[in-house]
C-alpha cells in the first residue's frame, strides 16, 4: 500500500510517517511539503491513499484534490486541518474526501482510518474487472503512440485505422507555459488534469504531455461552438490556477492523421514568436473585500487563515498580496487598526481599560497595554492622561 502525506509542517509529516510505519511496516509512505511536491510523487508512485493538509503554500489541499481526481480516480483522500470550520469539512466531503482529521492527529484514530481504507482498497482490487484494466492500459499506449506521432518520430507499422475511424475529423489544441527556468511541474500537472476533464466534457479525445513546458490536446467535437466553450473554460481555469503566463493555440478542423506533425511544428513556431496571456489575478478585489471585512470585524478573532478563507485564497498567497496592496504585513495592519480605535475610545473617560480592550478585540488588558506601549511608547493610561 502506498501512502502520500502532504503537509507543509515537517513535524506533522514525519510524525504521521512514523505512526504509519510503526503500525504498517510493509507500507510505503511518501512525503511532500506542498502541492508541487505531491504532484511529483503521484506522477512517480501509484499512490493509494493521500493525507493532505488544507493550508499549504502555493495551492491548498482542497484545490490539489480537485484537480487530481480525474487522473487518479481510485486514490482515497483524507483531509488534515488545524481548523474545525464546517465549510472546510463540507467542501472536502463534496470533493470526495473519505475523512477529515483535525490536528493534532491522534495515533489510534489515524491507525483505525488507514486500516479501514486499506481493506477497502484490497477489496476493490479483487473486484476490478480485468477488461477495464486492459482498456486503461490501451489508453496509455494510444497516447504514447500519439505523442511520438506529434513529435515526428517513427511509429513503425502500427495500424491506426480504428483510431481514425473513431475520429474522422478533429482539432488540435496546444497549451504552452512561459516559464523560463522556473520549475513548472505543478502547473503542468494542473493543465493536464483540467484540460483532460474539459475534453471529456465537450467531446472525445485526450491530452498528452509534449515537453516540459507544453501539452497537446486532441479532440473531436459535435460542432465548433462546443470547441469555443472548451477554450473559454480552459483559459478561465488556467488564469485561476497558474502562476506563470500561458498560451493557448488551436488548429482548424483536421481530417488527416498524417497532418499532426506538421500542425504541431506550426504550433511550436507560433509559440516561439507569439504573445503569452498575462494572468488575470483577482487578488486586488479579494484584498479589497478582506479590508472591508477587517474594518467591520476588527474586534473579533481575525487570524490570517480565517480572513484568507473568507476571500478563497491560500493564506501564504493572501499574505503576499495583502502586503503588496497595503504596504503592511497582515498582523501589523490589524494591530494598527485596533489601536487607532483604542485611541478614540480612550478619549471617553467613562470607559475602563478592560472595556476598551474588549471592544477592540483583546480579552487580556495586560496584552492590550503591552501592544499599545510597543506601538506608541506609552501606556493607554499615559495616553489618556496626556489628552
Amino acid at each position: 500500500m502506498n501512502i502520500l502525506v502532504a503537509d507543509d509542517e515537517n513535524v506533522i509529516r514525519e510524525g504521521v510517517q512514523r505512526t504509519l510505519l510503526a503500525n504498517f511496516p510493509d507500507f510505503r509512505v511518501e512525503l511532500a511539503a506542498d502541492a508541487s511536491g505531491a504532484a511529483d510523487v503521484m506522477d512517480r508512485v501509484a499512490i493509494d491513499i493521500v493525507l493532505t493538509d488544507i493550508l499549504m503554500p502555493g495551492m491548498d489541499g482542497l484545490e490539489f484534490m480537485q484537480i487530481s481526481r480525474r487522473k487518479y480516480p481510485n486514490a482515497k483522500w483524507v483531509v488534515i486541518s488545524a481548523h474545525s470550520e464546517f465549510s472546510y469539512a463540507q467542501k472536502a466531503i463534496q470533493l470526495g474526501a473519505r475523512d477529515y482529521l483535525l490536528k493534532p492527529i491522534g495515533k489510534p484514530r489515524l491507525t483505525e482510518l488507514i486500516e479501514t481504507l486499506s481493506a477497502e482498497i484490497i477489496h476493490e482490487r479483487e473486484a476490478t474487472n480485468e477488461e477495464a484494466l486492459l482498456r486503461n492500459g490501451l489508453k496509455y499506449l494510444r497516447e504514447a503512440v500519439f505523442q511520438r506521432l506529434a513529435s515526428g518520430l517513427d511509429i513503425g507499422n502500427l495500424d491506426l485505422r480504428s483510431f481514425t475511424s473513431r475520429h474522422p475529423s478533429y482539432y488540435l489544441i496546444h497549451v504552452a507555459l512561459d516559464a523560463g527556468t522556473k520549475n513548472v511541474h505543478l502547473e503542468h500537472f494542473i493543465i493536464e488534469n483540467v484540460f483532460g476533464e474539459l475534453i471529456d466534457t465537450y467531446g472525445d479525445g485526450f491530452v498528452v504531455s509534449f515537453d516540459r513546458q507544453s501539452l497537446l490536446g486532441f479532440i473531436s467535437v459535435g460542432d465548433e461552438a462546443e470547441l469555443g466553450k472548451l477554450l473559454s473554460e480552459l483559459r478561465t481555469h488556467l488564469k485561476h490556477y497558474l502562476k506563470v503566463p500561458f498560451q493557448v493555440l488551436q488548429s482548424g478542423l483536421l481530417e488527416e492523421i498524417k497532418a499532426v506533425p506538421q500542425v504541431v511544428a506550426q504550433f511550436r513556431q507560433q509559440s516561439a514568436s507569439g504573445k503569452f496571456e498575462a494572468l488575470e489575478s483577482g487578488g486586488d478585489k479579494a484584498i479589497d473585500i478582506a479590508l472591508q471585512y477587517i474594518q467591520a470585524h476588527y474586534n473579533e478573532e481575525l487570524s490570517l487563515e480565517k480572513v484568507a478563507a473568507i476571500v478563497f485564497l491560500n493564506p501564504v498567497y493572501f499574505s503576499q498580496l495583502f502586503k503588496q496592496k497595503t504596504g503592511h504585513g497582515y498582523k501589523d495592519y490589524v494591530i494598527s487598526l485596533r489601536l487607532e480605535q483604542a485611541k478614540k475610545l480612550l478619549g471617553d473617560s467613562k470607559l475602563k481599560l478592560s472595556d476598551i480592550a474588549e471592544r477592540i478585540g483583546y480579552q487580556d488588558v495586560r496584552h492590550f497595554t503591552q501592544v499599545f506601549r510597543k506601538k506608541y511608547e506609552m501606556t493607554p493610561t499615559e495616553y489618556r492622561n496626556g489628552k
